[in-house]
């Protein structure tokens, strides 16, 4: 062996005795110890979102409570008291959802009372307020007590910065009795009742007006049966716009028809359309409140099939026998009952005009003539 072999390998018997041990496992080591931190970091991340969302959420919790105490203590301060029964406030992780066992209303005018009740607000989209409530619905104000009952209620309202920009109510089998009014107890019930409301394109601003649009399907009145001679279920649709609706707020109903009236409110029917049967009226025209707070305006008229309700309105003036009579005739010479063929759907016969209905100091005339024992009572 040679001399220069043998230093070479003395000199790496020194170094490896002089290299730290497990100096060969540092880089692999370091390697894994990093493998290992982004095998975690995803849950790290997610474990911190789930954090700062859950944070955030009771934040806003906390804020929509507070908002809610807020309004409570202002319209206590105006003499309305809101009371929510067992109230709770959920909803956790994507929405607000307060809870009520039962919501109430008291004020000077009356009490009002609304059975279990839910409304929600998703997180992304909080101005959309989504509410149902099971029932049922009980008000007393004065002399008068309504009770309102179904198997399904849901409404919607989307707010807006400077008001709203839509709300919805439907309700499933609606059932309404209200007791105490003049000249009797009042009962509708109906299959589906629809009301949406809007802000009227380019008179929201100018005239404070909002579009409203009621749909009453298969509804039974026996007030209006007694008046039509007919059974046959009622099928309600009515368009109409009400002006200087931004002033209403929750006050009294006093106060606020009167507040309305002063600003100038009317209520534009652009379309109303009343079938029950062979009966089938449409009516459009303008109402407002007079000075002595009651229902004034003129409402035009269309009708087919209605001879019938001619005959009971001429009778409380010449009497029932002789009414009849000037009843169909008045029917006859307006086309009222005529059918052009005998098989075809109420819906064919074609509509006459009739004269306008006009409400003038409490009294309903109609064709020139007051209509006797019919008034229109103050609203307040």
């Amino acid at each position: 062996m040679s001399l220069r072999g043998s230093g070479r390998g003395a000199e790496r018997m020194v170094q490896d005795r002089t290299r730290p041990e497990g100096a060969d496992q540092t880089a692999p080591v370091g390697r894994a110890r990093r493998s290992r931190l982004g095998l975690f970091l995803p849950y790290i991340l997610l474990a911190l979102v789930v954090a700062g969302w859950s944070a955030g959420w009771l934040w806003m919790r906390e804020r929509a409570a507070a908002e809610i105490d807020g309004w409570i203590a202002r319209e206590a301060s105006a003499g309305r008291t809101w009371t929510c029964a067992d109230r709770s406030l959920g909803g956790y992780p994507f929405r607000l959802e307060l809870r009520c066992s039962a919501v109430t209303l008291d004020r000077a005018d009356g009490r009002f009372r609304l059975g279990p009740s839910t409304a929600v607000a998703q997180i992304y989209q909080p101005r959309l307020v989504v509410f149902e409530s099971a029932g049922p619905f009980h008000v007393e104000q004065g002399a008068l007590t309504g009770d309102a009952s179904w198997s399904a209620l849901q409404g919607s309202f989307h707010g807006a910065a400077d008001g709203f920009t839509r709300a919805s109510l439907v309700v499933d089998d609606p059932d309404v009795t209200v007791k105490g009014a003049e000249p009797g107890p009042i009962a509708v019930a109906g299959r589906h009742l629809e009301l949406h409301a809007r802000p009227s394109p380019g008179r929201f601003d100018s005239d404070g007006a909002v579009d409203l649009s009621l749909r009453l399907n298969q509804a039974a009145v026996p007030q209006l049966d007694a008046l039509t001679g007919t059974r046959d279920p009622v099928d309600l649709a009515l368009d109409a716009s009400l002006t200087q609706a931004t002033v209403l707020r929750t006050g009294t109903v006093a106060r606020e028809l009167e507040r309305w009236r002063q600003a100038g409110g009317n209520l534009d029917l652009t379309a109303l359309s009343l079938a029950k049967g062979a009966q089938r009226v449409q009516a459009k025209g303008t109402l407002a409140l007079d000075a002595a707070h009651r229902p004034a305006g003129q409402i035009d008229l269309r009708a087919a099939g209605v001879d019938a309700l001619v005959g009971s309105i001429v009778g409380q003036r010449f009497g029932s026998d002789r009414g009849a009579l000037v009843g169909q005739l008045v029917g006859g010479l307006l086309g009222l009952a005529q059918r052009p063929n005998p098989d075809a759907p109420a819906d064919a016969t074609p509509l006459k005009a009739l004269p306008p209905l006009r409400l003038v100091d409490g009294k309903v005339v109609f064709s020139g003539f007051p209509i006797p024992n019919v008034f229109v009572p103050a609203l307040y």
